[in-house]
């Protein structure tokens, strides 16, 4: 299913997919990790580089974070530098963030889809 389909089934609260990875309930390979958030390949690869970068803390949407969250914000783009930068994706990179149905979100957890490998469209759609 398409993630505007997806998005419009979703809901806020409740257990997601990334609480059963950060968990450990489903096995996943971090190509990043650290004491505030994980980073792995997205199972439905939109471009040849496709990785999502998750805050542990459970954040529901971006519109959800508070002042306090302002550091962490920071901590989860300067990861997806880093691990850009590991992917080999010296030429650029685009960075995604879904936020409630209209945006597409899908799934109730804060998360950044960090996309490159081939030149990127604009407008996104």
């Amino acid at each position: 299913m398409s993630e505007v389909v997806n998005a419009s089934s979703a809901s806020k609260g409740g257990d997601t997919i990334f609480g059963k990875i950060l968990r450990g309930d489903i096995p996943t390979k971090f190509i990043y990790e650290d004491d505030q958030c994980v980073a792995f390949n997205d199972v439905a690869p939109q471009s040849p580089v496709h990785f999502l970068v998750i805050p542990r803390k459970p954040l529901p949407t971006l519109a959800d974070a508070e002042q306090g969250d302002q550091k962490l914000l920071g901590h989860l783009l300067l990861v997806a530098r880093r691990v850009a930068k590991e992917q080999g994706l010296e030429k650029g990179f685009r960075v995604v963030v879904n936020n409630g149905q209209e945006g597409a979100q899908s799934v109730y957890h804060l998360h950044l889809h960090v996309l490159g490998g081939r030149q990127m469209e604009w407008p996104p759609g």
